[in-house]
């Protein structure tokens, strides 16, 4: 976790710098929540390309390990009514039934499946797809409170305050305060990554230019 206060006192001291702009609460949740998405999604991206990558490289598989510790803070479990996902669904990990795994099928698949006996879906070998926004699962019949192990969407931060002298002053006890979810170790990643959007909506290429150029160098030390 994040705290979303040190971030944006961060982004407004280096936005503010040479008089480049000021970052309004509204603005910043807005960016805070890209971005935290952003590194998010980049995680699926970056576990998928090195696992491709042949061999049993250490180094490799220490960043595996490290992508896959910032991934678990996200991980669910719940059951499923009627079919109905998760509002908070980012990535199905496995449906459970029985206390085992059940096997995903496509819809067509699953039509196919009924007309041929030693294929068919039974309560010992159960199947799922998704289709229309719902899990349908079935074994002899539908399976309505099946259990599913997914990956949650992170939830947006939300930099919170009241109106001091027409000043916005930071209040961490509000009910909807909310810091950033990803690892700790992501906070220079957040303020690189929402300076880039304040430049954009600031017309301030520079700003842009110095948080961009911050970012590649990051991702050349976690190469080297």
């Amino acid at each position: 976790m994040v705290n979303i206060n040190t971030v944006y006192q961060t982004v407004l001291a280096l936005a503010n710098k040479e008089q480049r702009g000021y970052i309004t609460p509204q603005e910043f949740n807005l960016f805070a929540n890209q971005a935290q998405m952003s590194i998010f999604e980049q995680y699926f991206y970056d576990i998928n390309q090195f696992n491709r990558v042949p061999g049993n490289d250490t180094a490799y598989a220490d960043m595996t390990s490290l992508l896959e510790e910032k991934i678990s803070i996200f991980e669910k479990s719940t059951i499923i009514s009627a079919g109905t996902i998760p509002v908070d669904l980012y990535k199905i990990q496995n449906i459970i039934y029985n206390n085992k795994p059940v096997e995903q099928v496509t819809a067509k698949e699953y039509l196919e499946m009924q007309g041929v006996t030693l294929c068919k879906p039974s309560n010992s070998k159960p199947v799922y797809y998704t289709q229309n926004n719902q899990i349908l699962v079935y074994g002899d019949s539908q399976i309505t409170t099946p259990g599913i192990d997914y990956i949650r969407k992170p939830e947006n931060p939300n930099w919170t305050y009241f109106v001091v002298d027409e000043k916005a002053v930071y209040n961490e006890s509000a009910v909807d305060h909310r810091n950033f979810e990803v690892h700790a170790s992501e906070q220079t990643d957040l303020v690189i990554k929402i300076l880039q959007l304040a430049g954009i909506t600031l017309k301030d290429p520079s700003l842009y230019q110095a948080a961009s150029a911050e970012e590649n160098k990051n991702i050349q030390q976690q190469k080297a």
